[in-house]
């Protein structure tokens, strides 16, 4: 149970976290349009290496990954909604970058995951 927390609300937690607290420091330097493409472009690859090296140990099913990329997700709109819109009136945040870092979001542990259990699979037919 404490592993299944650590992957879902801990790891979930961390990336949201690093997100928006990079996103107060760049609001400063960046106009906010690309603010949110750049953070991308640069987090997004650090999340899947951390990802992948975090579960590439373990023989989880699909549906493991499937509820941690659920929880992840959850954990984006609601602290995005209650640290970023609500507690700074910023009702034109929902733009086409936020959009697709919540499908990213989702999609990576579920990537990894179906990559890591067909990698598994490989290994088990060739012994």
């Amino acid at each position: 149970m404490h592993q299944h927390l650590r992957d879902t609300i801990g790891l979930g937690m961390a990336f949201w976290l690093i997100g928006y607290l990079l996103s107060l420091v760049l609001y400063f330097i960046l106009p906010p349009g690309v603010m949110g493409w750049i953070l991308f472009v640069v987090l997004t690859p650090v999340m899947i290496g951390v990802t992948w090296r975090w579960f590439r140990d373990r023989n989880l099913p699909v549906t493991y990954y499937l509820r941690v990329a659920l929880t992840w997700t959850a954990i984006a709109v609601v602290g995005d909604y209650l640290f970023i819109v609500h507690l700074f009136s910023s009702q034109g945040y929902y733009q086409a970058d936020v959009l697709v870092y919540y499908l990213v979001t989702f999609l990576i542990p579920m990537g990894v995951g179906i990559g890591l259990n067909r990698k598994g699979d490989e290994a088990r037919t060739t012994r």
